[in-house]
């Protein structure tokens, strides 16, 4: 069993029945909906085909609505495209229209990009394939006057950042408050803010989600670098949101590739600290869209990202577009299962951990795994969650115990289906007045796979007389014949 979440973009390489099958099977454990394309009615569709299908397969899969966010970009050639060399002069025109571009100036569809420009910005176009010097900013005109500091190719509607980010674009456009209230239909089970800047970007969206009627988790994309300009920014925004994705793409842009690999290592220890789950994501097997194996180097950066403690690795264009992406899927899971029989509970886990108990109830059962773990190679633990709160905390630990979470609200097992090395598990028959325990191992018994459980922890509250609701937890040691497997 993998342990590490796999995410899988869906577009026309992984939309039919067949192959969408063959991706859950595969173990993708939450399927991305780009909003940047598609139709609502396409998007809503999908959603439903992957809500049947994880039916049918009796597996929790969650839907993750990625909404498309200010991207700003150049406006359209009358030709298509030209050829910039080093040194020369480029303009960009607000007033423009949108289809004239020419060689020497282009048109903007976000004009007021010019108000946030100032001579000796960097401006980086296409992923930073092209990148322009600003030489002279006239507010009037709505011109950019730019030098090009290398030479290449540069087509219809390229997208710009600027080094070092500080664009004052809101990370919600009127497009992705349309989209919020699609999401609320199909109901989403992940709301993916692109390009935030701040924590209120977040809080606004979160309020958008709530009026629609969108319960989705809020999902943070880390791309700008402001929010990585500091620690303080970058806790600001995870504490807001619920997920953290560490998006490389136009991150890696606005900060430079020399900064990335730090600011993804930080990124992932800040929000495991905070207690939340983080999707790293963006070109992690780009080779495997037309080849059938991945490259050593894409190898080692999924390694990495499972050693750095992310909950779940993101396939984009992969599984969307690519000509491998149920190859893509198994890829993954057979690099992050190597990793993780290497991984282990840190010995300051609990030091580390303790400060996200909500109540002593809590630190109970997280003091109760860790402690079973370290002794005890072939534990289980076993969660009867109403809200999640303990499968998330527990999941903060790297173990090697296999967790389940138990309940019988399919829309809550949706989301922890992002949580690293938590199962869902779907139980609408529980007796919470009976035995819990033999429940449960009746539940979870299945034909050998890969691991052997011996002992499993069983933790839940109950109603005790006099008191209130308390957390129990207990330790049960199977006999040889009654042994689990995950």
């Amino acid at each position: 069993m993998c342990k590490t979440k796999i995410v899988a973009t869906l577009g026309p390489a992984s939309q039919t029945r067949e192959t969408l099958t063959q991706l859950i099977q595969a173990g993708v454990n939450v399927v991305r909906l780009n909003f940047s394309h598609g139709s609502a009615e396409e998007h809503i569709a999908r959603s439903e085909m992957v809500r049947e299908i994880a039916q049918q397969l009796n597996v929790s899969v969650g839907v993750l609505v990625d909404l498309q966010g200010p991207k700003i970009r150049i406006a359209c050639f009358a030709e298509g495209a030209i050829q910039l060399s080093a040194g020369d002069t480029f303009i960009l025109d607000g007033h423009l229209d949108g289809q004239a571009g020419t060689q020497e100036r282009v048109g903007l569809d976000y004009p007021e990009l010019i108000d946030d420009l100032k001579v000796g910005n960097i401006l980086l176009l296409d992923d930073g394939r092209i990148q322009l010097e600003v030489t002279a900013v006239d507010t009037q005109t709505r011109l950019v006057h730019t030098i090009a500091l290398n030479s290449g190719k540069l087509s219809n509607r390229k997208g710009i950042n600027l080094l070092g980010g500080g664009l004052s674009a809101p990370a919600l456009t009127e497009k992705d408050k349309l989209d919020i209230i699609t999401a609320a239909e199909l109901q989403a089970d992940f709301l993916a803010v692109s390009f935030p800047r701040n924590a209120e970007d977040i809080e606004y969206a979160r309020q958008l989600a709530t009026q629609a009627g969108c319960h989705a988790h809020i999902v943070a994309k880390v791309e700008r670098a402001e929010v990585v300009a500091s620690e303080e920014a970058m806790d600001s925004v995870i504490r807001a949101s619920d997920v953290i994705m560490v998006a490389r793409g136009d991150l890696g842009v606005e900060i430079g590739d020399a900064r990335l690999p730090s600011v993804q290592k930080a990124l992932i220890a800040r929000a495991k600290h905070l207690g939340k789950p983080v999707i790293t994501a963006t070109q992690m097997m780009e080779s495997m869209i037309e080849n059938p194996l991945p490259t050593r180097a894409e190898v080692l950066d999924v390694a990495n990202a499972v050693i750095d403690g992310t909950d779940a690795i993101m396939l984009s264009a992969e599984s969307a577009a690519g000509r491998y992406p149920v190859e893509a899927v198994q890829a993954m899971v057979r690099i992050a299962q190597g990793v993780e029989h290497e991984t282990h509970c840190a010995q300051n886990c609990w030091d580390a951990l303790q400060h996200l108990c909500s109540d002593a109830g809590k630190s109970f059962a997280l003091s109760s795994m860790i402690s079973a773990s370290k002794v005890n190679k072939d534990l289980g633990v076993a969660i009867v969650t109403e809200q999640g709160e303990t499968p998330l905390l527990m999941s903060r630990c790297q173990s090697q115990a296999t967790i389940w979470a138990v309940s019988d609200k399919p829309a809550l097992l949706r989301k922890l289906a992002i949580l690293r090395g938590v199962t869902p598990t779907y139980f609408p028959d529980l007796d919470k007045q009976g035995d819990i325990a033999t429940q449960l191992i009746h539940l979870l018994r299945k034909p050998a796979q890969e691991k052997k459980i011996a002992s499993i922890l069983v933790t839940q509250l109950e109603s005790v007389e006099g008191v209130g609701h308390v957390n129990v937890c207990r330790l049960l040691n199977l006999a040889q014949q009654e042994a689990l497997f995950a």
